[in-house]
Formats: C-alpha cells, structure tokens, sequence
C-alpha cells in the first residue's frame, strides 16, 4: 500500500488584467457577511484568525474554483501520455470543455527515478511518457486546454517512484515553466518533518519567479490547517485526506470541508479532494450528492474517473451545467450549513445575480422530508419566488417554502430567484416523494423477498401559490411484479399546502431471481397556467437471496446490502485499500485466521434468515494491516450483531492492541441478520475490523 497519496486539483487561468475587478472583489468581504448574517449563519464560530479578504493573489489565477481531470484514483501509476491525450479529446468532443472543465493533469509516476546527471532536471519516463511533457502539453494546449502535473515538497513523491522537489524548487518550477505547465499540484510526501508552510512558501516563490502563470495547488492534506496560512501561498489547498470511492468518504471529507467557508473565495479556495463519480463503488445517486456537495462548497471540481470508461449516467451528472453554475459563481462563496439535524442538511451559497443556491442533503438511510423558507434565507417578501430544481432542469414557483421529499443518500439542489414577477408562468413546486415499508425492524424497505408484498406512499405537497391541477399518482413496477393502489390514485385540485398521497401494495412474484430492481413512482398534474409536469421518484429493490442451511462460514454467504468505510467488503481477507482484493490474509494481533469477512469502519451487512437460523459465532478486532508510519491511533471499532431491530451481541470498543474477543449472536426468529463495525471515538482512520471464523448456524 501506498502511503497517503491525495490529488489537489488546479483552476481556470481567469486573468484579470482590469484592476477594476481586482477592486470589486477586495470589497466582497462586506458583502458576504451581510449575506450570511441575512441567512442566520454563524460565521464567528469558525471565523479565521485575521481577516479573510476576497481578492486574488497578485497573478489573479483561479477566480473560480478548478475544473479538470486527475488521473489518480483511476489509474494509480498506471498512466501514460496516450490517456492524457484521450482524455484531452474526449473533453473536446463530449462537451466538458465547454461545460467549464480545463485543467488534464497527470499526477505521481510520470517521471524517471533519477533526475539528469549533468543538468539535475526532471526526466519524463522514457515508457509512460516518450514524446516528453512539452510535447504533451503542446498537444493539450492545442485542444484549448491546459496541462497540469504534479511532484512533492519532499525528497521522493508518495508512490516514491521518482525524487520530489524538496531543495530543488527554483530548478523544477523553472522546469515546468519550460515545458509549458499551466498547474502544479504539490504534494506532503516524505518531507523530512521540515515545516509546512516554508516548503510550500518556498514553492510559491519559484513559481513566481519563472513568470509563468501557473495555479499552484497545495497538497498538504489539511495537517497544519493550511485554510489559515495557505491563502497567501497557493491558490488551492487540500483540507482533507484521500477521498475514496465510497459513500462514507465522501460524507466525511464533506464535514470536514464544510466548516471551512470562511476561508474560501476567489483566488483562495477550500479543496476536500477531487471527484470520484463513475468509478463505479457508489450509486449514480450517490454520485449526484457528491457533485452537488462539492458545487455549493465551491470545490474545485476534479473528474477522478477514467473518461474512456464513462456511462452516459456518469457523463450526465459530471456536464450538468447548472450545478456546475453554482460552484463556479463569481461571487466566489462557499456555501455554509443552515441546518444540520439528524443527518438532514440545508446548505446556502449566496449568488452574483442575487439569486440563492440550496441543497437539501439527506445523509441518512431513509426518506426524509426537509424544508427551508424564504424568512429563514433572509430573501424579501415576495407573492411567490420561482424556484429552480437543478437535477430535474425545471422552474417552478413557491409561495415562500422550499421544500422535497429527499431519498436516502440524495440531494435536492434549488436555484431560488427572489424578485421575479412572472412568477405566476411557473408551476407550482411539488414536495414529491416516494417511500417504502420496512420488511423488518432496523432493515431500509429497499430489501424486499420474493414473493411477499409490501407497502409504498407517494405523496405529494402543494408548495406553490397555485393550485395543482389534475393531480394524478402511479407506479411503474418491474414486469411480473404487482402494483395494486389501496385508495384514490387522483384529486381533481390540489390547494396550496394541501397533501394528497396514495398507497400501493406491491408484490414481487415468487421465485424471482435475487438482485436489483427499478420501482418507479410518477406524480403528474397540470398548473393553472395550462403547464403540464411530471416528476419521478425511483428506488432500486433488491430481492435477497436467502442464507444456506446448516453451518455455514459467513464469508461464503450472498448478502443484501454492504456499506463499508474504505473499499469493499472483502471475503476470507482483510481491507487492504480502496480497490477490491488488495486485503491480505485476516490477523488479529498475531492471530491468522482462514475465513472470514474483512471490513473497515463504518461497516454494514444484511443477510436474509428468513426466521430460519438460530445464530452467529464468531472472533472480532482490528486487523495487524496498518500504517507502517507511527501513529498513536492506529485503530479503534466495536462489532455488533443485531436480529432484526434487536441487539444480540457487542463487542465494546477493541483496539489495535487487543486480542480477538468472541461473539456469540442470538438469531432465532429473526428475518435478518446485521453486523455491524463502527468506528471508535478516534474516528475511523485504520479501522480494518475483521469478522474472522464467523459460523453462521441455520435449520434444515
């Protein structure tokens, strides 16, 4: 495993050659806190040590967030000149160049080991890179793009598979001048314990000396809170650790980032690292949140998938020009947390136009309804706002509530415009959401088994001025299946705050397959204004397959669902990172163990008994695999086995000093099975928590 390698992504060259912009921007500081203070945001509790300003460095690069590639969580070190060529192409010609995205940039591995014997420069790699940088940035340069490239203010790069720029900043920086490099990221790696903000300092000075205009991205992994020193030195800094491609990273490094808006603006932004959507760990609604997160927080919008390999869900998320909009206002605000309760997030992000971008992220595992109002926006009175739904690209008007019914791991994202008077065009903005019964205590109505029905509400608001006419509910069920209404399926009108819902039993036909399928739910009405709307709600069922008779090592045994905090699940081996495989052989201080499942804090499992076994045994704790660095908290979980809504077994918190402890779990009656591994209070950094030898004992 490599040690922690984590991409810093660049920005578009905007230049500012009129000082009268540079001036406007100086002012914006007033302006934003007004903003907030209208919102009912608290920005002293996060407040920087001195006063952020909202002007550029003296270059007045990057007066928006960053839009571009990085190769890494793609590819590793497995990179060539062709794929940044390829990828250079298909920015061109899917429509990403002109959705904003501009920087290619190659990350670790691109150099030889061993810099020039005579001239001491960088060497590109005679087999990943043969043309040589320059040509390469010529050929992207030719594409109306620009080429970024990467080293570490170190004595070696992360993959430590060529020499970094530790001491060798005015020759590298004048290296990359030459070779015609529009953005350097700059990584932590093997940096000699020297002090942070002198390396990159250092950095920043022989870049500025070369006269090239280059966007200088701080890879410093948020350890010395570069947020409070970096605003003078580069143009972008890392606030986190490596994203991975799951969901539970992207909810931390998004908490992580998000107190930080004070210290973001243009010039100066906040970088919880680059996208992951398309990859293929999280749900393509999973990757809407993360893209709609990273927008409001004005982040700098990195694709981190291999573009060659993109599905038109994952192109159509990534050119989303609307979201895309709001993370590059030239306002230049992050968006701040209005509310946080429960796992429900309102984020607000003030726009140049007046206009005010919302979020409405739902963190947690079921539907929830949010809502925010134009009182607690600070917006002025009005009749009716119109209100625009960026994923569902249509305008709408709201008498002064904004509100949806949001999907687990989903996020609704508004455009709200205070002062428009044709507001009465619109239709009305429907707070529309599709919800499913549980099958069990403690289990999302997501899982259903074959041949037992279920319940689903579709339900819609009025949250207009108008009403909604002819207001009509169906479901779209997969073939085969049943979808049967238990009450009125239409209204004729729908007042303004006025509900209308139907109920639905659905039935999945007996011997159905195990694996996934689409319910889709349909809303449709017409306005007053003679509009017609259709809005959809969809979920994915999954059909489980049931666990086997006998004694079984739950290693081997198909679950429902899987959530873990680092890569997947891994069967019979521990978690190594975040690809599939790369785990080794559990142990738990010292012990080896053949079987088993390997999982990393946060971790969940269901499996489906169908009230046909009476228990799991099995040795929990922190895996031997961990950082080979010293670190005081090299690993902390506690393990839960859970029947249906009850508890059965816990583990307390084990530690990577302990010895395996033995659970034993009650299972008798239970439709379901969980497990559980939850991270210790340090967080959940090297929390490989294995489920060694684990006898899952079930009836003939």
């Amino acid at each position: 495993m490599y040690p922690p390698q984590w991409i810093v992504e660049g920005s578009p060259p905007l230049r500012t050659r009129r000082p009268s912009r540079l001036r406007i921007l100086t002012a914006l500081p007033t302006l934003l806190l007004t903003s907030f203070t209208a919102l009912g945001a608290s920005p002293a509790a996060a407040a920087p040590a001195t006063p952020v300003t909202a002007s550029a460095l003296p270059d007045g690069l990057a007066l928006t967030p960053p839009m571009g590639f990085n190769n890494w969580n793609a590819t590793g070190c497995d990179i060539n000149e062709q794929m940044i060529r390829d990828t250079a192409d298909i920015f061109v010609s899917s429509g990403l160049k002109d959705a904003g995205y501009e920087y290619v940039n190659i990350d670790d591995c691109w150099a030889e080991p061993q810099r020039d014997p005579v001239t001491g420069r960088y060497v590109a790699h005679h087999e990943r890179f043969p043309s040589g940088i320059k040509a390469l940035a010529d050929y992207v340069h030719g594409k109306g793009l620009k080429l970024g490239i990467y080293t570490s203010a170190g004595t070696e790069t992360c993959a430590r598979t060529m020499p970094g720029s530790l001491d060798h900043e005015e020759l590298d920086a004048q290296t990359f001048a030459d070779w015609g490099v529009d953005y350097l990221k700059y990584d932590n790696c093997h940096n000699q314990g020297r002090p942070a903000v002198e390396r990159y300092t250092k950095m920043r000075d022989a870049l500025k000396k070369t006269g090239r205009p280059i966007v200088y991205s701080i890879c410093e992994w948020g350890q010395n809170k570069p947020w409070e020193w970096g605003k003078d030195v580069g143009h972008l800094w890392r606030t986190t650790g490596d994203i991975t491609d799951s969901w539970t990273s992207v909810v931390s490094l998004f908490k992580q980032n998000a107190p930080l808006a004070p210290y973001a603006g243009p010039g100066h932004w906040n970088d919880p690292d680059m996208l992951e959507v398309g990859n293929g760990g999280m749900t393509d609604r999973e990757y809407r949140s993360h893209f709609s997160l990273w927008s409001i927080m004005a982040a700098p919008l990195l694709i981190g998938s291999d573009l060659r390999k993109a599905t038109p869900r994952t192109m159509e998320i990534l050119r989303n020009r609307e979201v895309i909009a709001v993370d590059q206002d030239a306002l230049g605000v992050q968006g701040r947390v209005l509310r946080d309760a429960g796992g429900r997030w309102v984020l607000v992000k003030p726009l140049a136009n007046g206009d005010v971008a919302v979020a409405l992220f739902n963190e947690t595992e079921e539907t929830a309804t949010f809502e925010v109002t134009a009182a607690e926006l600070g917006l002025p009175k009005r009749p009716a706002y119109v209100v625009r739904d960026l994923w569902a690209h249509r305008s709408f008007e709201s008498a002064g509530t904004f509100s949806a019914s949001v999907p687990a791991h989903g996020t609704v994202m508004y455009r709200i415009k205070p002062g428009a008077r044709n507001w009465w065009r619109q239709p009305p903005l429907p707070e529309y959401g599709l919800s499913l019964a549980a099958p069990a205590a403690g289990i999302p109505g997501t899982i259903t088994p074959a041949g037992r029905p279920f319940t689903a509400d579709l339900t819609v608001t009025n949250r207009g001025r108008a009403p909604m006419l002819a207001v009509r509910h169906t479901i779209d069920a997969p073939d085969g299946w049943k979808a049967e209404p238990l009450g009125r399926t239409s209204t004729s009108v729908l007042r303004p705050g006025r509900r209308f819902a139907t109920r639905f039993r659905i039935t999945p036909p007996a011997g159905l397959a195990p694996g996934g399928h689409e319910l889709t739910g349909t809303l449709a009405y017409r306005s007053a204004a003679g509009s017609r709307v259709r809005s959809v709600a969809t979920e994915e069922l999954i059909v489980p397959e049931r666990v086997p008779s006998g004694a079984s090592n739950l290693g081997d045994v198909r679950w429902a669902v899987a959530r873990n905090g680092l890569g997947p699940v891994e069967r019979n081996t521990s978690v190594g990172g975040a690809r599939p495989g790369d785990g080794r052989p559990m142990s738990i201080n010292g012990k080896v163990y053949g079987t088993g499942l390997g999982t990393h804090a946060p971790a969940e499992l269901i499996f489906y008994l169908d009230r046909a076994c009476s228990s799991l045994s099995t040795d929990v704790g922190i895996d031997d695999e961990r950082d080979p660095r010293p670190d005081p908290a090299q690993g902390t979980a506690t393990f839960q086995i859970w029947a249906d809504g009850t508890k059965t077994a816990d583990s307390g918190v084990r530690t990577w000093r302990d010895d395996a402890v033995h659970l034993e779990g009650d299972l008798r009656g239970a439709s379901y099975l969980r497990i559980v591994t939850d991270g210790g209070p340090d967080g959940f950094r090297w929390d490989r928590g294995d489920w060694a030898a684990p006898t899952l004992t079930c009836g003939q």
